[in-house]
């Protein structure tokens, strides 16, 4: 077993999408180091704080294959932060003794922070589209299945009928407000961080504040309120959005699970030659990538815990928080990926079995619906009565062979009253969806408006 799964080569792709985990592979995270570093230059010699050709020969010099990477590893290892040893390099790259002007006024934390918020912008995109194929996924099969009826369950028991359809419609609900909940945190993390050494700037003077809004212009970032070099809601908040689209993934996954028991059949995977095989079972169909869905919930959830423990820093730079960050920002979204593209996946070829779920509702034969028969009869009898009988019909019928509404038409005073065929009716599940698929149609017009 890899000590870390998603760099894993057996493991990692389940675990993570190949772009996520590309994204935030160290070429990536140094890449952005150096577009952090080449834009602070950038913008300072638009400003007029350092000589427009030192901006020129950084941004020539800063070319991610030029970096020395066991020498790199080194200077890290001594320094405890990449920063410096990536502006060591930077700085003997760049023509006529220019890099002098590198990194002018920052601070290691402001270009780390900056390129993290650079993945992070990247990061949300992917999330985005996937969580925007899913949603859409649902919604083709809330459309499809709204009047598809099947067995609702309460504490694992059948409970009343309800629609396939009605049961996509509420997972849908979730992903559409956690897009809302994406569109509206994206304000509040993709800011620019640039504060200097102790968050006042007091290196550039006067050009401090303007730099730091150059700074966010040149990378098509935010400026934030004030320093949040130790202030760390925003990266929280985006684990906290990960954990919960995590958390509501793996409830579909968990549903699916159950719902592909070889007792019931109601809904499987996307069928692929030898997914979820059994070494040694033939017959075996396994929830491979509902699994996924569920497993990702689990530990997406640890990592946004750890975020919230990491948020309790001291003072202006905190003594060894930040660096939990480093670890569980990253493990986030590729954990949370992959939850996501299972789901995606899944339900964009999820097979559904109606005639499965028509049986499973006809388990009990009938006894689904009692509610349903016992409202029926209370015109004619009374809703009490109406309850006692139907309760001693239950009572016989789950400590016998016989059918509900075999039972049911035995009783003298229902069979003066009502036709089997009237007794029937009430007694298919069918008709007894109550407004299922009314709500599910109302959420999606809904959601076209």
């Amino acid at each position: 077993m890899p000590s870390i799964v998603v760099t894993s080569k057996l493991f990692g792709s389940m675990f993570g999408t190949e772009a996520m985990r590309a994204l935030f592979s160290d070429d990536t995270l140094v890449q952005h180091y150096l577009d952090v570093e080449v834009a602070l230059a950038r913008a300072q010699a638009r400003l007029g704080v350092i000589p427009a050709a030192a901006a020129e020969a950084i941004a020539a010099a800063a070319d991610i294959g030029r970096v020395d990477w066991d020498r790199m590893s080194r200077r890290t290892q001594i320094v405890g932060y990449p920063i410096l040893p990536l502006v060591e390099q930077l700085s003997g790259w760049a023509e006529g003794g220019l890099g002098q002007y590198c990194h002018w006024g920052a601070t290691t934390q402001d270009i780390m922070d900056t390129a993290d918020v650079l993945q992070l912008r990247a990061a949300l995109d992917l999330i985005e589209a996937d969580l925007k194929a899913t949603a859409d996924a649902l919604a083709a099969l809330a459309r499809e299945h709204a009047e598809t009826p099947m067995a609702g369950r309460t504490h694992l028991q059948h409970a009343l009928p309800i629609s396939f359809g009605y049961k996509c419609a509420t997972w849908l609900s979730a992903l559409d407000r956690h897009r809302e909940r994406l569109r509206e945190l994206r304000g509040r993390v993709e800011v620019v961080q640039f504060s200097g050494a102790a968050g006042t700037l007091a290196s550039l003077g006067d050009a401090g504040l303007p730099t730091q809004t150059a700074l966010a212009e040149e990378l098509g970032l935010a400026v934030p309120d004030i320093t949040w070099h130790t202030i760390r809601d925003g990266f929280a908040e985006a684990t906290g959005f990960l954990a919960l689209l995590s958390g509501t993934v793996g409830k579909i996954g968990y549903d699916i699970m159950l719902m592909m028991q070889t007792e019931v059949g109601e809904v499987f995977e996307p069928f692929v030659t030898g997914r979820g095989a059994s070494s040694t079972m033939p017959q075996k169909r396994n929830p491979i990538a509902s699994e996924m869905m569920l497993a990702a919930a689990k530990i997406v959830r640890e990592q946004h815990s750890a975020m919230l423990d990491a948020m309790v820093q001291d003072h202006e730079r905190a003594t060894g928080q930040w660096h939990v960050e480093w670890h569980a920002l990253p493990t986030a979204f590729i954990i949370a990926s992959a939850g996501l593209r299972a789901a995606r996946e899944t339900l964009e070829g999820l097979e559904v079995r109606p005639e499965a779920m028509r049986r499973v509702l006809d388990t009990t034969q009938g006894l689904i619906v009692a509610e349903a028969v016992m409202m029926g009869l209370a015109p004619q009898f009374g809703r009490q009565r109406a309850h006692d009988i139907v309760y001693e019909c239950c009572r016989e019928a789950l400590s016998s062979a016989a059918s509900f509404v075999d039972l049911l038409m035995a009783r003298e005073e229902i069979a003066r009253t009502l036709s089997r065929e009237d007794v029937e009716r009430l007694a298919d599940p069918a008709n007894y969806l109550g407004s299922a698929a009314e709500m599910t149609n109302r959420l999606l017009q809904a959601r076209q408006s």
